[in-house]
C-alpha cells in the first residue's frame, strides 16, 4: 500500500448501491423501479413486495448504507484522510444521477466509486456502469460539466472483507449446541444469478463455467473455510449454496438452492449448518428474509439446528479496507507503483473493467470501463 494519505487526483467518494423502500408506500414503486421494462404486473408486484411488508415496508439497506457511510468518514477522518463521501442509489432515493448532480454543483471533478456488491457479475459490476453512463448522459443533457468517473475494484478477497466474516463464522459455531458444534457444515451463500450471466462474468479470459462470480466465491469461501480449521483445530465440510432466485422457471440459474440444500444435508446426516452469507456486503433483505425467514423456517421443519453468520456491514475492518482500496487506485492514477492487498489464489482484480467484461444481453454504454464513452 502507498504510504501517503494521498487520494489525488480524486476529490470525492461515492458509494452506489441498490436502494430500498424506506416505507409501506414506497414498495411498489420501489418494485416498479427494480423491474421497470419487463411488463410485471402492479398485482404481481404487490405480491412480490409482502417480502417488504413483513418488516414493516422498510428495506434494511438504507440504514445499512447510512452506517456504512459514518463508518467510512470516522475512519477517513481518523487516518487524515480529506475525501467527502456521497451516496447514490440506482432503484431509490437518493438517486444516482441526483447524487451526482449535486457533486458536479459542490465542484466535484474525479470520483471514485465504491459499489456494495464485491464480486464479478452484470448485476453486481457492469449494471452499476451502465446506470453511472445513464446519469452522465442526463448531466451531458442539462449541460452540466461531466466529472471523469472511476471505481474501485472488486473487493471480495480484501483482508477487511475476509477477515469479519471469518469471525462470523466462529462466532456461530460457538452458538451452537456443544453436541453438534464439531460436525456442523457451512453452507457459503450468495445471491444466485442465471447460468448465462454466471458464465460470462468477469473479464473474457474468465469465461466459462461458472466464470469469474463462481471463480471468486469459491476462493473466498475455501479462505473463510481454511481460517476456520486453523483457529478451532476442525475441519468442517462446506458448500457454496445460492439462494433470492427471481427469474423464470425456464431459464436455468446457479443451484443448490440453499432451502434444497438444508433437506440433503440433513438427509445425510448432518447435526447442525451455518449458513455465512458471503455474497452480500450487508443484511439487506435477502438476507433477513431468504435466510432468516424462509430458510430458518426450513431448517426448523426439520429440526435442523442452524446459525447464520452475520455479513460484513459496517465493520471498521472494511471501512478501513476501503481507504486502502482508495489510496491504492490513487497511487495507481498516478504513475506508481502499487502492491494490491488480496488474499487467497486469484490475487487483485482490474482496476478498470475490460471490453467483454459482464457483458449485458443488449449491449448498453457503461463509464468508469476501458469501453466508457465517458473517459
Amino acid at each position: 500500500m502507498p504510504d501517503a494519505l494521498d487520494a489525488t487526483p480524486y476529490d470525492a467518494l461515492l458509494l452506489l448501491s441498490f436502494g430500498g423502500p424506506e416505507g409501506p408506500d414506497d414498495v411498489v414503486p420501489f418494485l416498479e423501479n427494480v423491474t421497470r421494462g419487463r411488463g410485471i404486473p402492479k398485482e404481481r408486484l404487490k405480491e412480490v413486495g409482502q417480502h417488504y411488508f413483513r418488516f414493516g415496508g422498510i428495506s434494511p439497506i438504507n440504514g445499512q448504507n447510512r452506517a456504512l457511510i459514518a463508518a467510512l468518514r470516522e475512519d477517513f477522518a481518523g487516518h487524515g484522510l480529506d475525501l467527502p463521501v456521497y451516496w447514490g442509489n440506482r432503484n431509490w432515493a437518493p438517486y444516482l444521477t441526483d447524487t451526482l448532480r449535486e457533486m458536479v454543483a459542490d465542484g466535484r471533478r474525479r470520483i471514485l466509486v465504491l459499489a456494495t456488491s464485491a464480486y464479478a457479475s452484470y448485476s453486481g459490476c457492469r449494471q452499476y456502469r451502465e446506470n453511472l453512463a445513464d446519469a452522465l448522459a442526463t448531466l451531458r443533457a442539462e449541460g452540466l460539466e461531466l466529472p471523469r468517473i472511476d471505481k474501485l475494484r472488486h473487493y471480495f478477497n480484501h483482508p477487511g472483507f475476509v477477515e469479519p466474516m471469518i469471525d462470523g463464522v466462529l462466532r456461530s459455531l460457538a452458538d451452537l449446541p456443544e453436541d453438534v458444534r464439531d460436525r456442523a457444515h457451512i453452507a457459503f451463500s450468495t445471491h444466485s444469478i442465471p447460468l448465462a450471466a454466471a458464465d460470462t462474468s468477469g473479464p473474457v479470459e474468465a469465461h466459462g463455467e461458472g466464470g469469474a462470480y463462481v471463480e471468486q466465491h469459491l476462493d473466498v469461501a475455501r479462505l473463510i473455510a481454511d481460517a476456520v480449521r486453523e483457529r478451532t483445530g476442525v475441519e468442517h465440510p462446506w458448500s457454496l449454496v445460492y439462494q433470492s432466485r427471481s427469474g423464470a422457471p425456464h431459464i436455468p440459474w446457479l443451484e443448490p438452492d440453499i432451502c434444497d440444500h438444508l433437506e440433503e444435508r440433513h438427509a445425510a446426516g448432518a447435526p447442525a449448518v451455518v449458513m455465512a452469507p458471503i455474497g452480500f456486503v450487508s443484511d439487506h433483505m435477502e438476507v433477513l428474509y431468504d435466510l432468516d425467514t424462509e430458510a430458518t423456517a426450513k431448517a426448523e421443519e426439520l429440526g435442523l439446528p442452524v446459525r447464520r453468520s452475520a455479513t460484513v456491514g459496517a465493520d471498521p475492518r472494511f471501512a478501513a479496507a476501503v481507504r486502502e482500496l482508495i489510496l491504492e487506485r490513487a497511487a495507481v492514477e498516478r504513475g506508481q507503483d502499487v502492491t494490491p492487498c488480496a488474499l487467497g489464489t486469484l490475487g487483485a482484480s482490474h482496476h478498470v473493467c475490460p471490453v467483454g467484461c459482464c457483458p449485458s444481453r443488449a449491449p448498453r454504454p457503461a463509464a468508469a470501463g476501458t469501453d466508457s464513452p465517458y473517459a
